[in-house]
């Protein structure tokens, strides 16, 4: 498997509830080809699938990242996610513990943990965590229970003190205010409709490694 935290690493978001009116797996491809580094599959809200509809999806979910070389990652469902054989799961603070899951998973896949704080990252590290997602760094209406705009200082702080774990600012990022996410010191950006919702992804996805170029780290 690449390396999930070269920089600038573009995560990519979304459940079929996010693809802006779209064939979610279109989509899906349409940003695998554009260049994203990771996709995790977030199935949450009014209207997500449920039960074999679900597994269906996230097989061929699976199959496509597998086709272009990227991990794939699922929120929060432990059990679909060894079901399937994702690369990784993503879990957070309201989710399963994080030491219980990295029991169920094993040391191969990944794990990846929503933290809003030092403490948090803290006890994410310590319980096994590959990297953390940041935020919400600005304000974002992909999630109906996101916590106030944070700003890029949690990073800065994390960093500071796990200078060894990659940290993915979340949260209203757009290409236009992601230089300041890099800044702080983010391995990649993580977002949801500033990518589903692009009218043409592949340039979008450029648009967002570009604003790495001539950020000093």
């Amino acid at each position: 498997m690449c390396n999930l935290f070269n920089k600038p690493s573009v995560y990519f978001i979304m459940g079929t509830q996010n693809a802006s009116g779209k064939d979610p797996l279109k989509v899906l491809e349409e940003a695998l080809k554009g260049g994203i580094t990771h996709f995790q599959l977030r199935e949450k809200g009014t209207g997500a699938l449920r039960g074999q509809n679900l597994v269906e999806f996230a097989e061929k979910c699976q199959e496509l990242c597998t086709q272009y070389q990227i991990p794939f990652l699922i929120n929060d469902d432990v059990d679909l996610a060894l079901a399937v054989g994702a690369d990784g799961i993503h879990i957070g603070q309201e989710d399963m513990d994080c030491g219980q899951v990295r029991a169920l998973i094993g040391k191969e896949k990944m794990l990846g943990v929503s933290v809003h704080s030092l403490e948090e990252a803290r006890i994410a590290i310590d319980a096994g965590a590959d990297y953390l997602g940041m935020g919400p760094v600005y304000g974002t209406r992909s999630k109906a229970d996101a916590k106030r705009p944070a700003g890029t200082v949690g990073i800065e702080e994390v960093i500071g003190q796990f200078p060894h774990i990659p940290v993915f600012g979340i949260g209203g990022i757009t290409p236009q205010n992601a230089p300041a996410v890099w800044q702080a010191g983010a391995s990649g950006v993580a977002v949801i409709s500033a990518l589903s919702g692009a009218d043409d992804i592949a340039l979008q996805i450029a648009h967002f490694k570009n604003s790495y170029k001539g950020v000093l780290i």
